[in-house]
């Protein structure tokens, strides 16, 4: 048997999965790796741990397919990351993930002053402290001597392709993250560097999506246990791919995902970008552009309702009893925004809210309100999606929520459509390796991907639907009245750091 490895670097953890050539998976593994945010709006993780995690997951993969041809390996990993690098190759930084905030100060100034709208036209990013762009202006202010010292500023795949090739290397899709490279051009954008402070020299190379890498480095390649000249292609980003791994990649096709964030995205043909600045706009392949917008409050505020209410029960516990409250929460409606929000808000100072409660309600009433609270939110973007795509023809539902029957059915029910659910869970590990394979010209296109995602099954609207339908305006129109609220909450929030501490040490 041939088999093609791919391997998607996520936000949590990295997944290893090796499929056969008709996408079905043969072996995985999935190494974990914690998240530092020790201080408000801080999020960042150690490069070193990821790449153990990386290499680790390679070596269980390759030993639990010995005996079968390893045709390749092909690369996914979550966006708008950043590590600076000094001369030596060495971090100066840990790596800044996508959820760090710091520089919400600056995307607000960028917004405010008009050249977010210009940036975002030529970039297709927006203007948020999620990017690179905004991260990079805030490393300028807040470690002036780390940025004088910067001789490479890359992201986590980048890094972690360094140590395997000792090349600097970004894929177009990552790139395209980064808010610093020019969607027309498909060059870095001379004035995003100038307000991030970098030059294209200090950034990886850019190369498309079925860039092939050659020759590992020999010590790195024993260690996994494979050849040196094991092809290895660079890959995309997890959001494009996810929608590739689901075959939601022709037009009227929209992929809705959640994992630890969420996504909704679907694929057209040219670079389109939203003229109030709301979604993104992100390479895949030549002539598929991905557009949609991402939330930061997917499985995230799912574990923290369970750390906050049932700490000692587990999630099908949960689900049970979310389960037997009606449709609707007996009118609890909740704002998901624990971590501030991208889309639809694009406000890092958003948070989260329960409205309507009353001494009727209990707290299996308020798990109803978070899982619904969340798919509202989803909903909300996917009402923007189509007002710029045209409504959608099918819905394919991804991500860990996806094994869950309780939010299969809210999904549909919510967005009042039927709603498929692919057999692979892993759809960017399985869109890196269809990848992996089209460039090895092992399949003839992406379109192979339709005949690889394995049996599905369709989840109907219920009668809920129409319950959904009535509360989604009384929703969004709450989450309209607070967005005026958020930056004093936020700001008192930062003023007073320890106040959640000492809260959290009484209980």
């Amino acid at each position: 048997m041939t088999v093609m490895i791919g391997v998607d670097i996520g936000t949590t953890s990295t997944k290893v999965v090796a499929f056969d050539l008709h996408g079905h998976a043969q072996a995985s593994a999935n190494n974990s790796y914690p998240l530092c945010q020790s201080e408000p709006d801080m999020a960042e993780e150690s490069p070193e741990e990821i790449f153990t995690a990386v290499i680790t997951g390679l070596k269980q993969v390759v030993a639990q397919v010995a005996g079968h041809s390893i045709a390749g390996i092909s690369f996914s990993a979550a966006m708008h990351s950043v590590i600076v690098m000094d001369a030596d190759d060495q971090p100066l930084t840990q790596v800044l993930t996508w959820a760090d905030n710091r520089g919400a100060a600056f995307a607000q100034q960028l917004r405010a002053d008009g050249r977010g709208a210009a940036l975002f036209a030529r970039t297709g990013v927006p203007v948020h402290p999620m990017s690179p762009l905004v991260k990079l202006m805030w490393l300028q202010q807040a470690q002036p001597a780390v940025m004088a010292q910067a001789a490479h500023v890359i992201g986590i795949k980048d890094y972690v392709l360094f140590r395997m090739f000792g090349r600097y290397v970004q894929d177009y899709s990552l790139a395209n993250a980064t808010g610093l490279m020019n969607i027309f051009t498909m060059d870095w954008d001379p004035t995003a560097l100038a307000l991030a402070g970098v030059t294209a020299a200090q950034l990886p190379q850019l190369v498309d999506t079925d860039h092939q890498l050659k020759q590992m480095r020999p010590e790195i390649a024993q260690l996994i246990g494979i050849a040196a000249d094991t092809p290895v292609v660079i890959g995309a980003s997890d959001g494009v791919l996810s929608n590739l791994g689901v075959a939601a990649i022709t037009p009227g096709t929209v992929a809705v995902t959640i994992g630890t964030s969420g996504a909704v995205r679907t694929v057209v043909d040219h670079p389109v970008c939203d003229p109030n600045g709301r979604l993104f706009t992100y390479y895949l392949a030549p002539g598929r552009w991905v557009i949609g917008g991402p939330v930061n409050n997917g499985g995230v505020v799912w574990r923290w309702a369970r750390d906050a209410f049932f700490a000692d029960r587990d999630y099908d516990q949960l689900t049970a009893l979310a389960a037997k409250v009606p449709a609707g929460a007996d009118g609890l409606l909740f704002l998901p925004y624990l971590g501030g929000e991208r889309a639809p808000l694009w406000d890092a100072d958003a948070r989260g809210s329960f409205i309507g409660l009353t001494r009727q309600h209990d707290r299996a009433t308020m798990l109803k309100a978070v899982l619904e609270g969340i798919t509202f939110n989803l909903f909300a973007v996917m009402q923007l999606v189509a007002a710029l795509a045209g409504q959608p023809k099918a819905i394919q539902a991804t991500g860990g929520f996806a094994r869950s029957g309780l939010w299969r059915q809210l999904l549909a029910d919510v967005f009042a459509a039927p709603v498929t659910i692919p057999d692979s869970f892993e759809s960017s590990a399985l869109g890196a390796a269809v990848l992996g394979m089209q460039a090895l010209g092992l399949c003839p296109s992406l379109d192979a991907v339709v005949d690889m995602v394995g049996q599905t099954h369709t989840q109907q609207p219920s009668d809920d639907a129409a319950v959904y339908a009535e509360l989604m305006p009384v929703w969004t129109d709450c989450a309209d009245r607070l967005a005026g609220a958020y930056a004093a909450i936020a700001g008192f929030q930062r003023r007073h750091p320890n106040a959640n501490a000492a809260v959290a040490a009484q209980d």
